[in-house]
């Protein structure tokens, strides 16, 4: 069975079928295989590599060269994105919200082709709070809110008077009121005639979302090739995926908690192999995939995203002297002393520091002499 056979030897099979397709002479078959071989063998690692530690720097190294500025997102002026240092720092700690939240968001068909559609559905997907649609006066002499609405706003934003009133009403839990005359108004007063009440009340209006998704601030529109694209300011994956017309299959965040608890664990490796790959590119800097895919494996290798830092990897060693070595060394060695622990002196920083040979390379090799003439 081709699955049972070692990856080379897999490899050669595959190569041979589409030789037979593809009519390449034998020579020449020979030749694509001779060069595979030497390619994957240039590319396997040696045996007691310290994987982990190259990683490290190769990582670490160019990341003393990134800047520390936000920029502006891929030419969309009206959304900043975190870049640089910053950002690499957000990925590795596995931040639950980064500090500047944005998706891509694809359309299906009948969206993305027009303007107008895909406008439509910016509005559903963009948050409406009463600032954006009216005027709000505090009359204390009538104790009441007067909530003054602008017409041209609410036929753009596609929602109607009494939708606003109905949200108002369930949000404030206060007596909503929609005069005859003068149009698009609405007067809204406390259950109890009191200052306080209506401060409160004056306070609260501006906390409730009227229309779209709350936590997006912002959708930009733009056309790439033949299709119109949405980029948000903040993110809300799960809801943004629940609106009819959003192509779930190329939509994109670049929050990795929501990736990992809306698409689970395997998303979000890539997702941070992604966005760290793209982070360090933005700065004019090359690090192989391999090394940014190892970290992101032992993220996530638990089934859970993870931090590098000592609430997470290091903090989980086995070894008390590595945890020792991290961070808060004395309460380490207290908790181990107290408990009992025995550290088996397997990694490299605990037999750094008590100075002997760590278990990698040369030093994971042990000479064995045979001595004859013993019974």
């Amino acid at each position: 069975m081709l699955k049972d056979l070692p990856l080379p030897e897999k490899m050669v099979s595959v190569l041979r079928e589409d030789a037979i397709k593809a009519k390449v002479s034998k020579k020449e078959l020979e030749e694509i295989i001779d060069r595979l071989l030497e390619e994957y063998e240039y590319a396997c690692v040696e045996p007691c590599e310290a994987v982990g530690v190259v990683s490290a720097q190769s990582i670490g190294e160019p990341g003393t060269q990134m800047t520390m500025r936000t920029f502006h997102y891929a030419g969309v002026a009206e959304i900043n994105v975190t870049l640089g240092l910053p950002r690499l720092i957000e990925i590795v700690d596995a931040r639950k919200e980064p500090s500047t939240p944005m998706m891509t968001i694809a359309l299906e068909e009948e969206f993305s082709n027009d303007r107008d559609n895909a406008r439509k559905l910016a509005w559903e997907i963009q948050s409406s709070h009463i600032e954006h649609l009216a005027d709000v006066t505090t009359d204390m002499a009538n104790m009441q809110l007067v909530i003054d609405l602008h017409e041209k706003t609410l036929i753009q934003r596609d929602i109607g008077i009494d939708d606003i009133a109905d949200k108002l009403r369930d949000g404030l839990g206060a007596t909503v009121h929609i005069p005859e005359i003068p149009d698009n108004q609405i007067v809204v007063r406390p259950n109890e005639p009191s200052y306080r009440e209506l401060l409160q009340l004056a306070k609260k209006v501006h906390e409730i979302t009227l229309k779209g998704i709350e936590g997006i601030k912002r959708v930009v529109i733009r056309k790439e090739g033949d299709e119109y694209t949405l980029y948000t300011e903040g993110s809300k994956l799960q809801k943004v995926l629940e609106i009819e017309g959003v192509d779930a299959t190329r939509i994109y965040t670049n929050n990795i908690g929501e990736i990992y608890s809306v698409f689970g664990i395997e998303a979000a490796r890539n997702a941070i192999i992604h966005e760290a790959s793209e982070t360090l590119r933005e700065q004019g800097l090359t690090v192989d995939a391999r090394h940014i895919m190892l970290v992101a494996d032992i993220m996530t290798c638990d089934g859970e995203v993870k931090q590098i830092g000592r609430h997470g990897i290091s903090g989980e060693k086995a070894s008390v002297f590595a945890r020792a070595a991290f961070e808060v060394t004395v309460n380490h060695l207290l908790d181990a002393g107290m408990r009992g622990d025995v550290d088996q002196l397997n990694g490299v920083t605990e037999n750094i520091i008590v100075g002997q040979p760590i278990k990698l390379g040369t030093g994971n090799v042990h000479l064995l002499a045979k001595r004859h003439g013993l019974d």
